[in-house]
């Protein structure tokens, strides 16, 4: 009884930080997101350079005489990065303090996260100093999303999750659609870094960077049409794969109906191209958690045969050992 106990207690104390890290790198998430839709906001109002210096901004941490909407976009992104950047400091801390209790993995994953968000800052403090170059600005999205990606896959990973072992091959078609929509986000950043749309549509000008976007729209519509419809066939599978691959087709759809109309408008509407930017980042997310939660699918099935091989070979032995 008190073996039992003492067996219950420690499980408790093991839960308690996954459950609080879990938390806190939910919140990452949510936050991370908002930060790339306001970094789409800023770089549409042409906000990007609003506060000329970095880190802070006209020399100051509250540029309040200065302040418009423009000062204030290109500001709040920059107070948002810095609340993302010192939870990453602390998400890393605590599971380096508590890695008795945790997974082997997740130590060394806070700490790859944070290498990202330092990185990310390197890249956001060099868009101002070199005056937003395209190849920066790109790279600056790539590595959020990196960054964003990363989160979920931690989070996921936490997430109390039973499956039914019957996911097959979805994983890699959901990895391979997540890593289509990663790339085809950044040809939209570069398309919107070197302004392509308007170049083109004004003189003609990098419009094979704007046709490369729209042309690298078929493969991850391909392959996230694939998870859906893999899912729908897959009989027994997890409520929650079903629903996430729902989701998934859905913000397909939206992305691109967005995508339509941002061409049409020639980018006229604001709200219009960052609602645009992100819905790609959530169907990223979408597909990642899917993915993630597809592969501990797969590892639950072949635990369960694993576990059905040992007991086999346990009761052979048996029978010839009673045998002889």
């Amino acid at each position: 009884m008190s073996g039992f106990v003492l067996q219950q207690q420690n499980t408790e104390a093991e839960a308690q930080p996954k459950d609080k890290i879990r938390r806190l790198v939910w919140k990452m998430c949510i936050a991370t997101l908002i930060l790339m839709a306001i970094g789409s906001a800023t770089r549409v109002m042409n906000a990007g350079l609003a506060c000329p210096d970095w880190p802070l901004c006209y020399g100051e941490l509250i540029p309040a005489k200065q302040m418009n909407l423009q000062v204030f976009l290109e500001w709040f992104h920059r107070l948002d990065a810095a609340l993302i950047g010192i939870s990453a400091i602390a998400l890393a801390c605590i599971s380096f303090w508590y890695r008795r209790h945790l997974p082997n993995w997740l130590p060394w994953a806070s700490a790859f996260a944070l290498f990202l968000i330092v990185f990310q800052g390197v890249l956001g403090g060099l868009t101002v100093t070199q005056l937003l170059r395209f190849d920066i600005v790109t790279a600056h999205l790539g590595t959020a999303l990196l960054f964003f990606t990363t989160l979920l896959i931690i989070g996921t990973a936490l997430a109390p999750y039973q499956g039914t072992g019957t996911a097959g091959k979805l994983p890699w078609i959901g990895f391979a659609a997540a890593l289509f929509v990663y790339g085809q986000s950044l040809l939209g950043a570069i398309v919107g870094s070197r302004w392509a749309l308007h170049q083109c549509f004004a003189g003609y000008q990098l419009c094979g960077v704007m046709y490369s976007h729209i042309l690298g729209l078929v493969p991850p519509t391909i392959a996230t049409l694939a998870v859906v419809l893999v899912t729908w066939r897959t009989p027994a599978l997890h409520p929650a794969l079903r629903r996430l691959a729902n989701m998934a087709g859905s913000l397909l759809i939206l992305q691109i109906f967005l995508g339509i109309a941002t061409f049409r408008l020639h980018l006229q509407v604001e709200p219009l191209t960052v609602l645009h930017q992100a819905i790609g980042a959530t169907l990223l997310g979408t597909l990642i958690v899917f993915t993630v939660l597809a592969l501990r699918d797969v590892a639950l099935n072949n635990e369960v045969s694993l576990h059905s091989a040992n007991t086999l070979l346990n009761s052979t032995s048996s029978q010839t050992a009673e045998s002889n």
